[in-house]
């Protein structure tokens, strides 16, 4: 590793950071690791919130993503529900809200994705623990939850208020929900789902504010709730980086190696990297790439000029209902659609999907992983369309 790099500081205390700071770690870096979080709580998991920890399955300490004694055994200086408010990379230096600055030799930028609001008071949106927990106290039988946006995030908070009791509006602006993500045929499969299940899904409707009382849609129409749940997408924490220097779009933009600039790098849902493997500039809010970015780009940190492009195969999973939901590759984008196993109309299947002239994903609904396994390696191996699906 360079000699020239004493302190590494990683800003972002979430799966991103946390796997950041252990690879510096566990590839023996013996210098100083600065790890500054946002929000008062060590690391924790965020993709129960949406699940166990929403139907109340789960209490917040099982979140944890590590025990108190490994943290301790990191030797880090952490700082927790400390704000970072710029950067200044020629002075190697990082501003805190409580006007304090951190210096550092290299840097990991890892601070996340915050929710699109909408205009209005009263609505809840879903990211932290503080979130998960306000809404959880406010569902339940006989309660009128009304949800904004039918992405991945929203139908999981549907499905487990549907399951709590409480009667749920979807409202979503596309005619099918997820159809951007994953294709219309297996977005109408999913919507279906909901439809079953009692959830009134309205598509095709546009959201304009929150009201007393419920959402006001477009038209002027009222749809009365106890509850609102805005969950309309994000937004990756950059502002604090505007006079940094850095390329901002979208999120941090990096090369193949996570690099934003020389010594600085970016992980997890606020980078946009080059991912080679696709040929795509592309930034993944999943739990899993987070993880792995973070390691790559620590490990990039450490590489004494022999850095390794991260070139994942990308994956996310959901749970609705009885359904797990499993995808591998890059869906967005793809031109076809082919079910290889299974059927849509039993919500089991396969699905293949393809961009130019190869695999480009799969997605798997109410199949074990060992199914998706060949496909991962067959994406992974950029391997042609008619070999898979001909």
């Amino acid at each position: 590793m360079s000699p020239t790099i004493g302190r590494v500081l990683v800003v972002g205390a979430s799966a991103a950071g946390l796997a950041a700071a252990e690879t510096l770690r566990r590839e023996g870096f013996e210098g100083e690791v600065t790890l500054v979080g946002a929000e008062p709580h060590p690391p924790y998991d965020r993709p129960p919130l949406s699940k166990q920890i929403l139907a109340g399955e789960w209490e917040p300490e099982r979140l944890a993503l590590r025990a108190d004694e490994h943290l301790a055994d990191l030797c880090l200086d952490l700082r927790l529900g400390a704000t970072a408010t710029g950067l200044d990379v020629g002075a190697r230096e990082v501003r805190l809200a409580d006007g304090r600055s951190v210096g550092f030799d290299a840097l990991v930028i890892a601070t996340g994705v915050r929710p699109r609001r909408l205009p209005g008071e009263g609505a809840h949106v879903l990211r932290t623990l503080g979130d998960a927990l306000a809404l959880r106290n406010n569902i339940g039988a006989g309660k009128r939850l009304v949800v904004v946006g039918a992405g991945f995030l929203g139908a999981e908070a549907a499905a487990v208020a549907r399951g709590l009791g409480a009667e749920v509006t979807v409202l979503e602006p596309a005619p099918v929900p997820l159809a951007h993500a994953v294709g219309a045929e297996v977005g109408a499969v999913l919507a279906q789902a909901h439809l079953d299940h009692g959830v009134d899904l309205r598509t095709g409707v546009s959201v304009t504010s929150v009201a007393r009382g419920g959402v006001q849609l477009a038209g002027g129409e009222l749809i009365a709730a106890d509850e609102v749940l805005v969950a309309i997408g994000s937004l990756p924490n950059t502002e604090w980086l505007e006079d940094s220097a850095l390329t901002i779009d979208n999120g941090v933009v990096c090369d193949e190696y996570c690099a934003a600039a020389p010594g600085v790098y970016a992980a997890g849902d606020v980078a946009r990297w080059h991912n080679p493997l696709f040929g795509e500039s592309m930034r993944i809010e999943h739990r899993t790439n987070a993880a792995e970015q973070g390691m790559a780009a620590a490990r990039n940190l450490l590489s004494q000029g022999a850095p390794k492009p991260f070139a994942p195969v990308p994956y996310f999973w959901s749970d609705q209902y009885d359904m797990k939901i499993q995808a591998f590759g890059y869906l967005r984008g793809h031109e076809e659609i082919a079910v290889v196993e299974g059927s849509l109309a039993e919500r089991r299947f396969l699905a293949a999907y393809r961009t130019g002239d190869r695999v480009a994903g799969v997605l798997g609904v109410g199949v074990s992983p060992k199914a998706l396994r060949p496909w991962r390696q067959a994406i992974a191996a950029q391997a042609p369309w008619s070999s898979v699906a001909g």
